[in-house]
């Protein structure tokens, strides 16, 4: 694709979603405010305190047609103004309750504007269209900072997400053909119909409201606990959270009272590898298999706890 060419589909992308969210409407979300009015009501609103000279900056405002707006906003109510010692020249604004009652509105109609159309998507894709706009924030955007991770315990659809998004990656990455997903399937399915949340647990890496990451500790009886099914995805590579994961199974499984942790996997995976080897892990045996069609090397690698 041509340099125009791209540039025409950002274009056609920007005039799509400004139609999307209705910025082109006189009135913003069926109120009496304009986009702009609403912008600047929702900063005023989200600070204790902001002067004239940071909204004009911050919004890129010409500062006559934002007192202008100032002036409308205090004569409704919505705001009340003093001036600004650090600029006497300026003017420290807060919101009054109306304000904040206009401003709390607000979010509500937009936050039913985006339920009502990703109500309309199938499963999954709303997270999709949102890992997209996280995608085009952080490549456009010099001051994004990316989402923090979090490590939750698993919920309703996770575990498909397991299946699903590891099957993907070990074909696209190693060729490995449907057998793996078959396995992957079995060990995520044995561990929803066997569940014994005093014994196992399924951590979920999550960016954004997306899921990046999973680790499973399973009963092998005997007093071992299985580490399986180690994933970070490749959006989040680099954070530390394969270190992460693993080190919450070591935690959960010392605790729970298992002797031993032990976990296979295969010798290409050289990142959890080296993970496994600084945690303490030990390689106790290897074996050259054909199991997902190209010839791999499988090993046992074993935590004395």
């Amino acid at each position: 694709m041509s340099d125009i060419a791209l540039i025409e589909t950002a274009r056609d992308f920007n005039r799509f979603y400004t139609n999307f969210l209705g910025l082109l409407n006189k009135a913003y979300l069926d109120t009496p405010f304009t986009l702009t009015d609403a912008r600047i009501l929702f900063e005023i609103g989200s600070h204790d305190g902001v002067s004239a000279v940071a909204l004009a900056r911050d919004l890129h405002l010409d500062a006559a047609y934002l007192s202008r707006i100032l002036k409308r906003f205090r004569a409704e109510g919505l705001i009340e103004t003093s001036p600004d010692p650090a600029d006497l020249r300026s003017q420290v604004i807060i919101v009054t309750d109306r304000g904040r009652e206009q401003f709390e509105e607000f979010g509500r109609r937009a936050n039913a504007q985006i339920a009502a159309r990703f109500d309309n998507l199938a499963s999954g894709e709303p997270e999709a269209a949102v890992s997209a706009m996280h995608t085009i924030r952080a490549l456009l955007d010099p001051t994004a900072k990316p989402a923090p991770a979090i490590i939750r315990a698993h919920r309703a659809g996770d575990i498909g997400w397991i299946v699903q998004s590891q099957g993907r990656f070990y074909a696209e990455e190693y060729g490995w053909d449907l057998r793996f997903e078959a396995l992957v399937a079995e060990v995520a399915g044995k561990f929803l119909a066997n569940f014994d949340p005093a014994k196992e647990y399924c951590w979920i890496a999550e960016r954004g409201g997306i899921n990046v990451g999973s680790v499973l500790v399973t009963d092998g009886g005997n007093g071992i606990a299985k580490l399986r099914l180690l994933y970070v995805d490749k959006s989040a590579r680099g954070l530390g959270l394969g270190k992460l994961l693993v080190d919450q199974c070591i935690r959960f499984s010392r605790e729970k009272g298992y002797r031993e942790l032990s976990l296979w996997t295969n010798d290409m995976l050289e990142t959890a590898r080296a993970i496994y080897v600084k945690a303490g892990f030990r390689l106790v045996s290897e074996e050259r298999h054909r199991m997902f069609g190209p010839e791999a090397n499988g090993q046992n690698w074993v935590l004395d706890l």
